[in-house]
């Protein structure tokens, strides 16, 4: 799953870059049958004129050189005229490209007078890309374009190229088009994830729903912040312009309202009194906003002064603000912290960087890269999310394993009180006769002759069975500790090795014991014993020839750790899930008392019995104890 999870990220990558730099090669390998025109004439206007006046004309002309600074537009002036001298042109079609015309109403004409563009703007955004068509001629031709502005920036202010028409067509018509693809993308997911709240529980709907807002105001803003909106879609420029604002200040408010979500109000509740500051100035901005529209675009100087001047130092005061506390927090949190801070704080530096280059150049500089810091911030956010419901699922999985497992033991401790209970009163009930027909059977066998001795033999061997595994269900119903003293560990797992060690020899094993001194535990001895004796039993008798028993202790934390390992035929899941049931053996005459009565008498003496294995390898026990010190006694 890594390997595939690897590999895909890196082919979207590559993706991603063939995407971005595919229109650079392209642009790379038409420029080389273009030419470039960098210098030009200028003329202000300071009262209309019409193409007949300008084309008369040979004073008040300004000689523009793109390659140094260009003349500032001055004070007062709204409109202008550039007169460019085209080359000889000897393209079948050729056509004239500039991609970016600063105007809100750009017109183009020949020198015959015939006009060639028009473009219109009629609100704030006023980036105009501009092909034009133009005539096959083997001499110079002068070309007029008439351009007219509210804002401070007018004019050309980059190279003009002059090629083929159809190799200039697509890089018109793909102008801003990343910017469409970028921002409809975060639009659908936003809707996707909106469709979802539904699904939600009330836990988690504030702040899905906030991360919801977010994406869909961030893919608005990139989707309508580029020329190929403005420039094909007409009639929609004023309301793409409105939406874009308003995207605008609710994503900055509610980011710093997400934030504060996340992590709290920050310290001197610096980040909520921010928030509530910008939700103010966003209500105003908005007021002032409609108010403009409502009036013609009268009130536009004071909304360009609240929406770009004051609002751009309020962003910045937010992002190192929020970069500041994003910092901190990543040094107290979680992964999911530190994931987000670092999408964050990538997004906040790019858009600060491109903020102060703004605010220092705000005549001629049009935002490019804030859009990446955004879908960095978002992929941030999306990682986090996947995570978030990663981590979910797991601690629904390993929840339903807990319940599973509390539901067994609970189904199991039913099961014991119901045995205990049964076995109390039926073993007292049944071990008086036992004894008593014992009794009458050694009478019978002094006075019976060889032959029949053999089978009064037999008859006591099987009651003393019985009255072994009544023992057993007495011992298991009530696992009392009459005596309880400190008991040496290491002594005791001696006695036990000592006991089955013919056995042992016998199947051809090996026990060895590795136990530390002075391990003490208290309990009882006999007790302590015998369930030991159980557990290292079955241990000899799952073992095959040349089979061998480890047998170690040792105390940590407070805890005595008792493991026993062997090389057994080992047992199954399913096998393990049923130890300790009573009646349950995997042995051919086994009752499975024995081990039931282990977990009892273990549990008495506050310890606990656990059991790893697998089919083949082995089984490996470990008893864990309360250690108790000498002193206490």
């Amino acid at each position: 799953m890594r390997t595939i999870f690897k590999y895909s990220t890196v082919s979207f990558l590559l993706l991603m870059a063939a995407f971005l730099l595919y229109p650079s090669l392209l642009r790379a390998e038409a420029e080389q049958g273009e030419l470039r025109l960098t210098q030009w004439q200028v003329l202000w206007e300071t009262s209309a004129r019409d193409w007949q006046d300008i084309s008369s004309m040979d004073v008040g002309w300004t000689d523009v050189d793109i390659r140094e600074d260009g003349p500032d537009k001055p004070e007062g002036v709204q409109s202008a005229w550039l007169r460019l001298t085209l080359p000889p042109l000897q393209w079948d079609k050729p056509g004239l490209w500039i991609e970016q015309v600063y105007a809100y109403e750009v017109e183009a004409f020949s020198e015959e007078g015939r006009r060639l563009f028009r473009s219109s703007r009629l609100f704030s955004f006023d980036m105009n890309p501009v092909l034009i068509g133009l005539d096959s001629s083997e001499e110079e031709q002068v070309l007029y374009l008439h351009v007219k502005t509210l804002a401070r920036q007018l004019g050309i202010h980059d190279t003009i190229r002059i090629g083929d028409y159809q190799e200039l067509l697509p890089e018109y018509v793909k102008q801003g088009l990343v910017n469409v693809v970028m921002g409809s993308a975060l639009i659908l997911i936003a809707v996707v994830m909106l469709i979802c709240t539904l699904f939600l529980r009330n836990i988690f709907f504030s702040s899905w729903l906030a991360l919801c807002v977010l994406i869909l105001c961030a893919g608005i803003m990139i989707f309508t912040y580029s020329s190929f909106t403005y420039t094909f879609f007409i009639h929609t420029e004023v309301w793409s312009l409105v939406i874009y604002d308003f995207a605008m200040l609710v994503f900055f408010s509610l980011l710093t309202y997400y934030f504060e979500m996340t992590f709290g109000p920050g310290p001197y509740w610096i980040i909520r009194r921010l928030r509530q500051f910008q939700t103010a100035y966003s209500i105003l901005s908005l007021a002032v906003l409609l108010l403009n529209i409502l009036a013609d675009n009268r009130f536009y100087d004071m909304y360009y002064f609240l929406s770009e001047r004051v609002l751009g130092f309020l962003i910045l005061i937010q992002f190192v603000v929020l970069i500041s506390a994003s910092i901190r927090y990543a040094f107290h949190k979680d992964k999911d912290a530190i994931l987000f801070c670092v999408g964050f704080v990538a997004f906040a530096l790019i858009t600060v960087c491109e903020l102060i280059w703004f605010l220092l150049h705000p005549v001629y500089y049009y935002m490019v890269y804030w859009k990446w810091g955004i879908l960095l911030f978002v992929v941030a956010l999306i990682i986090i999310l996947g995570r978030k419901i990663a981590r979910n699922h797991e601690q629904v999985v390993q929840y339903s394993k807990e319940l599973e497992l509390y539901n067994h033991r609970l189904q199991r401790s039913e099961k014991m009180e119901i045995i205990s209970e049964l076995a109390a009163s039926v073993a007292h009930e049944v071990r008086n006769p036992l004894q008593v027909t014992r009794g009458f059977l050694q009478l019978l066998e002094k006075q019976s002759g060889s032959k029949e001795k053999e089978y009064y033999h037999l008859a006591l061997t099987e009651l003393d069975r019985a009255s072994g595994i009544i023992t057993d269900f007495l011992t298991f119903a009530k696992p009392e500790l009459n005596e309880l003293a400190l008991l040496n560990v290491r002594e005791e797992l001696e006695h036990v090795q000592g006991v089955l060690l013919p056995l042992a020899n016998m199947q051809g094993a090996k026990i060895t014991l590795d136990v530390m001194p002075d391990l003490t535990i208290e309990g009882n001895s006999s007790k302590f014993k015998q369930a030991f004796i159980n557990l290292v039993k079955n241990s000899i008798e799952a073992l095959n020839s040349s089979g061998w028993i480890r047998i170690a202790a040792h105390k940590q934390d407070g805890q005595i750790i008792i493991r026993i390992r062997d090389n057994g035929v080992g047992m199954n899941k399913k096998e393990l899930s049923r130890l300790g049931e009573p009646y349950y053996s995997n042995k051919t005459k086994g009752t499975g008392l024995g081990l039931m009565v282990t977990f009892r008498i273990i549990e008495v003496m506050q310890g606990k019995l656990e059991f790893h294995s697998e089919k083949g390898v082995g089984t490996e026990v470990t008893v864990t104890f309360p250690a108790v010190e000498k002193e206490q006694n």
